[in-house]
């Protein structure tokens, strides 16, 4: 986990490594790829084969339903069975009733696990997620956070989550906290 201050830098540490953003030195590798020195759409390319990403305001298409939202990661890689596969992770988010939604007509909650769905949808080796129960009710939150997890243990996948809340952060192997932009302490958990 990341934790630290409104301001310290968690969310552009997050966009860095996740080549959503260029560092201005420097240098930032993914699996071995030198990330500055793709492309966009070479970055974009790494990004949907070995990144989810849980945005902290969702990112969600607005033109599309949740459904779709979730599928897109997934058209985009060329996989099979895709509404399949999208309708079976809104459900394990809680979420399959409203699957034909915009995210106009989804609560921020709602938008939130849409953007978990989505997140999950390519099986990433690393997760990104920004706050990702910060939008959410304490019952979600605790089923959200088993999901991350459940994906953690399951698939292998690396979760980096940049969170306020540090009970979900003590769950973490490691807690790294940031101020001013500056790591302030790295500890991995017993």
């Amino acid at each position: 986990a990341i934790t630290g201050p409104s301001g310290s830098g968690k969310t552009t540490l997050l966009g860095l490594c996740a080549g959503l953003d260029s560092a201005t030195s420097g240098s930032v590798e993914l699996n071995g790829i030198a990330l500055e020195k793709l492309n966009e759409d070479e970055r974009a390319s790494v990004r949907n084969q070995n990144i989810g990403f849980i945005f902290q305001n969702f990112q969600l298409l607005p033109t599309l339903t949740a459904l779709e939202n979730v599928m897109v990661p997934m058209e985009l890689r060329g996989a099979k069975n895709i509404k399949k596969h999208a309708l079976d992770l809104l459900d394990k988010v809680g979420l399959s009733n409203r699957s034909h939604h915009y995210p106009i007509q989804l609560s921020g909650g709602e938008q939130q696990r849409v953007s978990l769905a989505r997140a999950f949808s390519n099986q990433p080796a690393i997760l990104f997620a920004d706050e990702p129960t910060g939008n959410l009710d304490a019952e979600t939150s605790e089923k959200i956070t088993k999901l991350l997890f459940d994906l953690n243990t399951d698939a292998a996948t690396t979760l980096v989550i940049v969170t306020h809340d540090l009970e979900l952060a003590a769950r973490t192997s490691r807690t790294i906290k940031i101020k001013g932009g500056v790591i302030e302490s790295d500890q991995k958990s017993l």
